[in-house]
């Protein structure tokens, strides 16, 4: 498939698979050349067009994918990346995103159907899960990193020879958990914000490995993530090339920020222009006019919302896409679900006003610790606080929007698919539904 097709298609993008193990699959050399057109003007919606958009891109209006296995992966070659969270009250995030869109699975599923074999962990939007179609693109760029993941500072740190003993106990005894690694002393952690790194030389090399794309996770089990190499792990991607043998850093540079950056707006459905959260890690690619470049050529498309200053990357042809229409169940959404990444956008489109309160000390938060919206057709009618706890899914409080079409046998039947994902059959829920007391003017209803 040619790159300036890639952000347009909706079916799932597929690398063919190698028939030899040093195939090339040069896709940046294979795209068109810029096509000769003056710029176009940004096409301007209206924030019920946005958001109609918006929730049939991300998978949420109606069922659309198959149940089970099928659905998951199905779900991946659609979002290109769900992001990854530990905090676990009512599944992890990765949990919640797939649950909230596929039918048939359970919580944990969503590793459980992907590793190994369809999906490796690396940073997109943050942490994400990745499809194995985006593995020979980060094997080739040796060490994507986040700004703050300091993967230089980690081999500094490293003992000589630590990395290279760790990979050969992978590639001889994986797929393993860090745990089971032999032991290779300690080292100086890492500190930054308050988070503390490992102390362990060999985790700290697992984290090198991981970065290079030398290993991948694997699978999780009892004792957290297994890793192994990809040979074994992602076998149909593990050798595939997207570069030819002569291109140079400078075109490998831009070939990945192009293809990367084309990933980001059909994940995102609308990316920002401005600087924020959804451009994690592709920063250097806005700064270095990639942008401008694919809307030059046609592969993406510049849009406005009526009523708010900023301007936004969309798919090419996202007009055309046709989705089920909204079946009118109330979803529960994770809190880093891509549909919530621009919360400026949120706004805009939902007139929604969402913040993840996780790391906000306690006296400062207006709702509570872990609270996640509540999506009803297209419209974010409210949000709840609640966890999986002493065999029930407990509710502690429901906020709905000003005139949200949010009623108490709705939500029941959103919490109650939930719970039985969660392995429990109980659902306890507060008294009543309160109003959102921070929300001045009525939210959209689904009409």
């Amino acid at each position: 498939m040619r790159r300036a097709q890639r952000g347009a298609s909706r079916e799932p993008r597929r690398w063919p698979l190698a028939r030899r193990r040093d195939r090339t699959l040069d896709v940046a050399a294979r795209a068109p050349a810029p096509l000769a057109r003056a710029s176009r003007a940004a096409t301007t919606l209206s924030p019920a067009e946005a958001r109609t958009f918006l929730v049939g891109h991300h998978a949420l209006g109606a069922p659309e994918l198959p149940a089970g296995a099928a659905g998951v992966r199905a779900l991946l070659a659609r979002l290109r990346c769900i992001q990854l969270d530990p905090l676990d009250p009512l599944g992890t995030n990765a949990d919640l995103v797939a649950l909230a869109r596929v039918a048939g699975i359970a919580k944990g599923d969503v590793y459980r159907h992907l590793l190994p074999g369809h999906a490796f962990e690396h940073f997109a939007k943050e942490r994400c899960l990745l499809p194995a179609d985006a593995f020979p693109w980060y094997r080739a760029e040796l060490a994507i990193e986040a700004p703050w993941w300091s993967h230089a500072e980690r081999l500094r740190r490293l003992p000589s020879g630590v990395v290279e003993r760790v990979l050969a106990e992978v590639r001889e005894r994986g797929p393993i958990a860090a745990d089971e690694l032999a032991d290779h002393g300690r080292v100086e952690p890492l500190d930054w914000s308050g988070w503390r790194g490992t102390p362990r030389a060999a985790k700290m090399a697992l984290e090198v490995l991981q970065t290079r794309c030398e290993v991948v996770v694997a699978g999780r089990g009892g004792r957290g993530k297994r890793y192994d190499v990809p040979e074994r792990a992602l076998p149909a991607v593990a050798a595939l090339r997207v570069h030819p043998p002569d291109r140079g850093e400078a075109e490998r540079t831009e070939a990945f920020r192009r293809w990367a950056l084309l990933e980001r707006v059909e994940a995102a459905g609308l990316l920002s222009r401005a600087s924020g959260a959804t451009w994690s890690m592709l920063e250097p690619a806005r700064r270095a006019g990639i942008p401008d470049a694919l809307l030059s050529e046609g592969a993406v498309e510049e849009v406005q919302i009526a009523g708010s200053p900023r301007t936004y990357l969309a798919p090419r042809g996202f007009q055309r896409r046709r989705h089920t229409p909204p079946d009118g169940r109330v979803r529960l959404l994770a809190p880093l679900d891509p549909l919530l990444w621009d919360r400026a956008l949120v706004r805009a489109a939902f007139g929604f006003d969402y913040a993840w309160e996780v790391y906000r000390p306690a006296h400062l938060r207006r709702f509570g610790w872990y609270v996640c919206p509540l999506l009803r057709g297209d419209a974010l009618v409210g949000r709840l606080d609640g966890a999986i706890a002493r065999g029930a899914l407990r509710v502690r409080a429901v906020w709905a929007e000003p005139g949200a079409d949010l009623d108490r046998a709705a939500l029941l039947a959103c919490l109650e698919r939930h719970a039985a994902a969660c392995g429990v059959d109980r659902v306890v829920l507060p008294r009543r539904i309160v109003r959102n007391p921070h929300a001045p003017n009525p939210a959209p209803t689904r009409e």
